[in-house]
């Protein structure tokens, strides 16, 4: 989740508790990731100890318990007094195991923790449901690091190495190797910038900035990898200018460029994305493949219902030079 939230949770988790009970097939979101596991999808997002929905056909969500009852034990020592209000997971499943990373945060600071939770079954009817916390893969902290560890999206490259993409704000975007273990970064550690908009210099180092970009997403298609990322600021309801762009690049470290070859480090994104006459920004995308088709998923912030977020879900079509285009 974000920075420069200037709604208020609680009217946030009133509304999610109202479109849980009553609108299942219209429910209010942040930050979508989706998989599929059987015949059923299950949808997760930021809210209080992860939300989680399920599906039969992606158009009807129903409200399934929360991952976290209780907070990580961690959180406290990472974001004081944390109120197990979690941001911006990412679901994946590897070797019949499922990886859920979130994000743990201070309010507009990069006092942030990005930690894994796994699990053998989405299903929390299966008697071996369980998430069992693994803690922390990566901590960024305040005067040391020109990087905020939220927003998780664990990809896979060719030759299988496990990488995480994150980031919000601050220096741009992170990329950085795992080990096989997925719950640990690599040693010696790589890393990589994958996207970067201009900060203005004079701020200070604890301050998010003006390069108003995060939620890294890589997809891999086509022969590319390609990054959606959410430009400018959510969270702000009809005042909201989230819009989704996207790069590709032919290795997973980059670099990554624009349709017109402009590199995503130095501002480059072409616009997937963003607000029209039923939404005022829309952003914090994911994206899959389900049963042959192309799928991407993000929250938009209605206009008829004052800014609400919504989940929009829409199939995925590349045109002549694939690039993604939407149904």
């Amino acid at each position: 989740m974000k920075f420069y939230k200037n709604i208020k949770y609680s009217l946030s988790a009133l509304m999610m508790l109202i479109a849980s009970v009553s609108f299942a097939q219209d429910i209010v979101v942040h930050d979508p990731v989706v998989i599929k596991q059987k015949d059923t999808y299950y949808l997760y997002c930021t809210g209080n100890g992860i939300s989680v929905f399920s599906s039969k056909d992606l158009k009807n969500w129903n409200p399934e318990p929360q991952v976290f009852k209780d907070k990580p034990v961690w959180a406290d020592g990472v974001a004081a007094d944390f109120k197990n209000h979690i941001w911006a997971p990412d679901i994946s499943l590897h070797n019949n195991v499922y990886y859920l990373y979130y994000s743990v945060s201070a309010f507009a600071k990069n006092t942030s923790a990005i930690g894994v939770a796994t699990n053998t079954t989405l299903d929390p009817k299966d008697k071996k449901y369980k998430w069992v916390d693994q803690g922390i893969v990566i901590q960024s902290q305040p005067n040391r690091d020109m990087w905020n560890a939220i927003d998780p999206n664990l990809i896979f490259d060719e030759n299988n190495t496990p990488w995480l993409s994150f980031g919000s704000f601050w220096e741009g975007l992170k990329l950085v190797k795992l080990n096989p273990d997925l719950k640990s970064i690599a040693q010696p550690q790589e890393w990589h910038t994958i996207s970067k908009r201009k900060r203005t210099f004079e701020l200070p180092d604890a301050d998010p900035g003006d390069g108003a970009l995060e939620a890294p997403f890589i997809f891999k298609k086509n022969g590319y990898y390609y990054q959606f990322l959410s430009w400018d600021l959510c969270c702000r309801g009809e005042k909201s200018t989230y819009k989704v762009v996207v790069g590709r690049s032919k290795n997973v470290t980059g670099p990554y460029v624009d349709k017109d070859g402009k590199s995503l480090n130095e501002g480059g994104g072409s616009i997937v994305v963003q607000g029209d006459e039923n939404y005022f920004g829309v952003g914090h995308n994911s994206a899959y493949t389900f049963d042959g088709k192309d799928y991407i998923f993000y929250h938009a912030y209605e206009k008829k219902t004052n800014g609400t977020p919504r989940l929009v879900v829409k199939e995925m079509l590349w045109d002549n030079d694939l690039w993604p285009v939407l149904k």
